[in-house]
């Protein structure tokens, strides 16, 4: 493997910024994955694990959910400790699979399906924290909501023009407001907790038929989607101090802590509304702190709901927006994408595409853009990074005391790969064409590059 690249920011001729500063210590990476992984996520979809398993066994996709990322987060460590620069998947994928061979080819794919899966976790926070505004204002219409949704990511992108510092700050107080809004809930739910019908599970619920299969995995699905952007703090390696042992350290603390957030809002609503209402539920949430506390209990959970939602949005864009800058700055993307902000240091063509981006898919369903999200990251990216992590394994010369490496190697290797295959098989084929159809345009722009520029698999010898 490569010598490892430098952990301090670069400054060029004439005191021009050439690579970001590592600013984010363990706490904002924390906060980092946190918003990302809650944002409006279990929020909205919980009535939808509950309608897909046909009652309180849902929770059975949520456990299956944390393992599968658990496993998958030791893999994320493992990478972002042995090679800590921004973009994530881009960079691990060029490395593993050879920087000027296939690793090229299987980089520019994780940037292309980016390009679309980006702006759709985005709007995936921005159009779920809208469907909260009908609590607050009942009357307003479909496209009303579209619009409050699209402002919100343009807000998001408004809000990222500064310097990481101060994003941090911002970050660690958001997250603030979201664990006292779970705490709230989950304290309020248990003081008025009925076991009847939190455990109203339907006769034969786990009889394994080819409906149950279906139905565990399509909440599992939903589960891992809740879950994820653990994964963030690995977006912006490059901009993390001592990421050899922040990166690894904000994945593996934040997974179980949100984790034990879910378990906790899953039962507190499964114990005050019965299961079949809150399955067709808008605003579940707001529904168990309304039966709770009246009207007033509602209103301000949503309002909550609505800022956790929000600083979900903003974290997501924060991650993605860094991986056409990394792309970019190996020469693999439109060069103008590489620029930096003279003051603050952080990639300004990058942080606008996907922030404008976001804003224009809002118009698609919540469902598809959940679906979408997940199967075409698993094609495209979770299943290769286990290939990645044993091939730099092999490679990796850096001394193991350095760096983290995942207990119990290569099991969760084994379980993160079989659950990523389980996860694409038992969900709707519409979702692995299009993620097929990105391959195969993918694939074929980087060949007429290729081609163009003469190199691999076009080079001479």
């Amino acid at each position: 493997m490569a010598a490892a690249p430098s952990l301090k920011s670069a400054v060029g001729v004439g005191g021009t910024q050439t690579a970001p500063v590592r600013g984010i210590g363990f706490r904002g990476g924390l906060a980092a994955n946190i918003l990302n992984m809650i944002g409006i996520g279990p929020f909205i979809t919980i009535p939808l694990a509950i309608s897909a398993m046909g009652g309180p066994q849902a929770m059975l996709g949520w456990i299956l959910g944390a393992l599968l990322c658990l496993c998958d987060g030791l893999v994320w460590a493992e990478l972002g400790s042995a090679l800590p620069r921004s973009g994530g998947s881009y960079a691990y994928l060029r490395e593993a699979f050879g920087p000027l061979k296939l690793g090229r080819l299987l980089g520019f794919l994780f940037l292309w399906q980016t390009l679309l899966v980006g702006p759709l976790s985005i709007a995936g926070a921005a159009v779920g924290t809208a469907g909260y505004v009908t609590f607050i204002f009942p009357h307003l219409k479909p496209w009303h909501l579209v619009a409050v949704a699209a402002l919100s990511c343009l807000v998001c992108t408004a809000a990222l023009w500064r310097n990481i510092s101060s994003i941090q700050r911002l970050s660690v107080v958001a997250t603030g407001v979201v664990i006292l809004a779970f705490v709230w809930i989950i304290l309020s739910g248990a003081a008025h907790f009925h076991s009847k019908l939190a455990f109203d599970i339907p006769k034969g619920a786990f009889k394994p038929t080819n409906g149950f299969w279906i139905g565990l995995g399509a909440a599992s699905l939903i589960a891992v989607y809740d879950y994820g952007g653990y994964n963030n703090v690995c977006l912006i390696g490059g901009e993390m101090a001592r990421p050899r042992r922040n990166i690894p350290l904000a994945i593996l603390v934040s997974i179980p802590l949100v984790a034990v957030l879910y378990m906790g809002l899953n039962l507190s609503i499964l114990g005050v509304l019965p299961w079949r209402k809150a399955a067709s539920s808008q605003a579940v949430v707001a529904d168990v702190m309304q039966a709770i506390y009246g009207r007033w209990g509602g209103l301000v959970v949503a309002v909550l709901i609505l800022v956790a939602g929000w600083a979900g949005a903003l974290a997501a864009l924060l991650g993605y927006s860094r991986v056409p800058y990394a792309a970019a700055a190996d020469g693999d993307f439109f060069k103008a994408f590489a620029r930096l902000d003279p003051k603050g240091g952080f990639p300004t063509l990058s942080l606008l595409f996907m922030g404008i981006a976001s804003a224009l898919v809002c118009v698609i369903p919540l469902a598809d853009l959940i679906g979408g999200t997940i199967v075409i990251q698993a094609m495209f990216q979770f299943i290769l990074q286990c290939v990645a992590v044993v091939l730099l394994r092999r490679k990796d010369r850096t001394p193991a005391e350095t760096v983290f490496r995942m207990p119990l190697y290569p099991l969760p290797v084994i379980v993160t790969l079989l659950g990523w295959l389980y996860i694409i098989v038992a969900n709707p084929l519409k979702q692995a064409v299009v993620g097929l159809a990105l391959l195969v345009s993918g694939a074929a722009i980087f060949l007429f590059r290729a081609r163009a520029a003469k190199l691999w698999p076009f080079e001479r010898s």
